[in-house]
């Protein structure tokens, strides 16, 4: 296991990465867990920081360890050193906490156990899916692609670099406005993905659907249907977990 973790992360210039990553992943779980501790009134759990009466959020806390971690680190060049980890790791345990209350500064209202703050989950999982690519060693806009010699050695030129780039991106713009956001997301490392949510028809109610398709046209009745045949299990599959992972709304709206 070391030689590997020596191999595969620290030789690779991945050790920030991943502790990163797996600060995150931990620090997320730990908040979902005490809020629905605390949320159940458990008498031996500490309860909210709310000193004076003001509840303090734990996005001001995150907000405290990103900048202690973010700045920090950049003072930090060995990417291998024990430092780098740490300071990797805390920046991860703060953009953990943030993006658990990512709904909350979006609508600046606390909508934490709303329906709204099921964003927030959406959030964490769009993180932690990128970084679990980036880690896997997927560059995003296919850079890595782009900038690997061909046979006799020479990069290519930079006509060639822009043309990938700017296709991924054109690719996962499209998929977005389209409603995709997961593919739009995730194409932007995976562009055969990007290709194929830019192709597809457009979700209902996106903006390129309201654009685009006529109402009572052909493609808007397609759409529809595959909202409903398709989308809307994925969507009642995704709710179960969210409500699994991080708890059920209990505030009706």
């Amino acid at each position: 296991m070391g030689s590997w973790f020596a191999r595969e992360i620290v030789a690779t210039g991945k050790l920030r990465l991943f502790c990163f990553f797996v600060f995150f992943i931990v620090t997320f779980v730990f908040i979902r867990i005490s809020v629905r501790l605390i949320r159940a009134q458990v008498k031996w759990w500490p309860g909210n920081v709310a000193p004076g009466g003001t509840h303090i959020h734990h996005v001001v806390f995150g907000l405290v360890f990103m900048c202690v971690g973010g700045i920090s680190g950049l003072s930090v060049e060995d990417n291998t050193s024990i430092s780098a980890g740490l300071l990797a790791a805390l920046f991860g345990i703060g953009t953990s906490l943030v993006l658990d209350e990512f709904a909350l500064v979006l609508h600046l209202d606390d909508v934490y156990w709303k329906e709204q703050g099921r964003l927030s989950v959406d959030a964490v999982f769009v993180a932690i899916a990128l970084c679990g690519l980036a880690l896997l060693g997927v560059s995003p806009l296919e850079l890595s692609d782009a900038l690997t010699p061909d046979v006799e050695g020479d990069l290519p030129s930079t006509g060639m670099i822009a043309l990938f780039v700017g296709s991924n991106l054109l690719f996962s713009l499209v998929a977005l406005g389209k409603g995709k956001i997961w593919t739009g997301l995730l194409g932007i490392y995976l562009t055969p993905l990007a290709l194929i949510g830019a192709i597809r028809l457009a979700r209902p109610g996106s903006p390129w659907a309201r654009r685009r398709y006529r109402p009572g046209s052909r493609r808007l009745r397609r759409a529809e249907w595959r909202e409903r045949r398709i989308r809307e299990p994925v969507e009642r599959w995704k709710v179960s977990l969210q409500n699994f992972v991080a708890g059920r709304p209990s505030i009706k709206q």
